[in-house]
């Protein structure tokens, strides 16, 4: 993106309406080009987009800060960090010498910054999101040393950069650029512009600007990671065709020229392990694929693969059974392949789904790795994740058991349980993820960012409650969340959503008696929106539905509908929290 560019997309017409997004800009250079530059980069993602925010003081970034920190910072903070920002003798700008008895007073004054730096971003943090780079810019060369040889100055001021970013990346709802992707995209040599910071105070290039300011805004506004991949096998989980090599000549490891394929699995397991769901579609007889799986040299094991398809249909069609099984969206999945016939077929049957190809050559599968990591990476693990693959096929066995009994006399005797807590503890990413994944049980599709979510907890009248489900077939964690106002006899609900691993269980017909209960409230006032994707919720409320009422924002459940609307709910309440 050239600034050029940045500008126009920057200054674009938005309408009345737009969302207003508010980014304060805390730095030590000059703020202007780059304000530019991450204004349209925050606009690429939501073109309707108002981005305001403040600039702070220029060659003060420390007390820009500690200002912010004391005043109130903006719901959205980036903070790029520079060598002249530790101590201005590391920039052009200073002449404040470099002869060798001075460099322990640069490093120790670099480690002194970097503590008042960390301190700020950490106060900043109770109440906003910030994203944080550390130094990007070459050193200038201070030290006596040739510069092909590391010195200890160097390495001394190296190591306090490495020492604040175990720090700040330690601190809930910072995000520090990681340099690694950095340098991909913005070469070291490329990065400097040395006339414009001697002239203007901008040190950057406009390629530069460009490439930070954009990792800066997917970290503060990142797509919503993905929920599962669906692979093929057949030269693709494995080296070798199964049908024409036979169980004990696939392979995927050093020995047989297939690393590719292990690495594959690697990262396949461990996506399983953070919580994505892996399924796979392969054409192939069924018999011998769960004759490969007993293999116990497998990185990848079947027990974290549901469901594991194996027929000889189109993969379309097994691609829609697993995402049925699933109860997720097309548009969270993953689809690979080695085939791009295949790739085409799914891709035509269900055009949500992502379609990545499965390389050949070894270079392409590490890019392929780092793709995946990219569209399943999230800020955080929760305790959820480790039991969504269990929970998905405990939900299957449960709809097994309904469609073959009398489903009175089988939900009285599965003994289910719901854990309710009115108090959100620091850290807890669950309730927030909830409501920004969950679709089919969602009450109006809103998202919250984390500051508006900040906010919300830090409202003396407003509320969070957050449910959990177990029964004798084990746990499901977290399912519900619950958030608004308690208003008089009313208690206005401004988000609920539930998990599509909870349906069937009758928990949306609890969570309304409970809220009730807890408020002593007479009514609930919904701020309900009809969806493309919640249906379900929508089918639950027409039960509440009277004369004209339509699914509209205020649509109200009243306590005195309850008799005539709710099934017999056998689940027992335990109350965690108060809030």
């Amino acid at each position: 993106m050239r600034f050029r560019d940045a500008l126009q997309i920057a200054q674009a017409p938005v309408s009345d309406a737009a969302e207003r997004m508010t980014v304060d800009l805390l730095c030590g250079f000059t703020p202007d080009q780059f304000r530019t530059f991450l204004v349209a980069q925050l606009r690429t993602r939501t073109a309707d987009r108002v981005i305001d925010g403040r600039v702070g003081l220029f060659g003060d970034l420390v007390g820009n800060l500690e200002r912010a920190a004391v005043s109130g910072a903006a719901p959205f903070v980036v903070v790029p960090i520079e060598w002249a920002d530790l101590d201005a003798r590391l920039g052009v700008r200073g002449l404040g010498g470099w002869s060798p008895e001075a460099l322990g007073n640069i490093v120790a004054g670099v480690e002194a910054q970097l503590v008042r730096i960390t301190s700020a971003v950490e106060r900043i943090a109770a109440t906003s999101l910030l994203a944080v780079s550390l130094p990007t810019l070459p050193l200038p060369p201070v030290s006596w040393l040739p510069r092909i040889q590391a010195g200890l100055f160097e390495a001394r001021l190296r190591a306090a950069v490495a020492e604040a970013t175990v720090r700040l990346a330690g601190i809930d709802r910072v995000r520090v650029v990681d340099v690694q992707v950095l340098d991909e995209r913005s070469p070291l040599a490329e990065r400097h512009d040395v006339r414009a910071e001697l002239t203007y105070g901008y040190p950057y290039t406009a390629a530069h600007a460009a490439a930070l300011s954009g990792i800066f805004a997917t970290l503060l506004d990142p797509p919503a990671p993905k929920k599962g991949i669906i692979t093929d096998l057949d030269d693709t989980f494995w080296r070798g065709i199964l049908g024409e090599v036979g169980v004990e000549q696939v392979s995927w490891d050093l020995e047989h020229h297939s690393q590719g394929h292990g690495l594959y699995q690697q990262l396949l397991k461990s996506l399983a392990d953070a919580g994505v769901l892996i399924a796979v579609a392969s054409k192939n007889d069924q018999g011998r694929v769960d004759e490969a799986f007993r293999r116990t040299d497998l990185v990848m094991p079947a027990s974290q693969i549901f469901p594991l398809t194996a027929n000889w249909g189109p993969k379309s069609a097994s691609v829609a059974g697993i995402l049925a099984a699933w109860n997720v969206g097309a548009d969270s999945v993953v689809f690979i392949d080695d085939s791009p016939l295949e790739l085409a077929e799914v891709s035509a049957a269900h055009p949500a789904v992502t379609t990545l190809h499965f390389p050949k050559d070894d270079t392409g599968v590490v890019r392929l790795l780092e793709q995946l990591r990219d569209l399943f990476g999230k800020p955080a693990l929760s305790a959820e994740d480790a039991v969504r693959l269990e929970s998905l096929r405990r939900g299957a066995a449960v709809a097994d058991a309904m469609a073959s009994a009398d489903p009175e006399a089988f939900l009285s005797s599965i003994d289910p349980v719901l854990t309710v807590s009115f108090d959100v503890a620091p850290g807890n990413t669950r309730p927030l993820e909830l409501i920004n994944k969950t679709n089919q049980f969602n009450l109006n599709g809103r998202r919250l960012s984390e500051p508006e979510w900040i906010a919300h907890l830090n409202d003396p009248e407003a509320f969070v409650a957050t449910i959990g489900y177990r029964d004798k077939f084990g746990p499901l964690g977290t399912i519900a969340v619950v958030a608004g106002h308690r208003r008089g006899a009313t208690v206005q609900v401004a988000h609920w959503v539930m998990s599509c691993r909870a349906f069937s269980r009758r928990i949306e017909h609890a969570t309304v008696v409970l809220l009730l209960e807890r408020f002593e409230a007479e009514a609930l006032q919904l701020d309900v929106m009809a969806t493309a994707r919640n249906a379900p919720l929508q089918e639950y409320l027409q039960l509440y539905r009277t004369g004209e009422a339509t699914l509209a924002p205020g649509f109200t459940v009243t306590r005195a509908q309850l008799s005539s609307v709710h099934p017999t709910l056998y689940h027992r309440i335990e109350d965690l929290g108060h809030g």
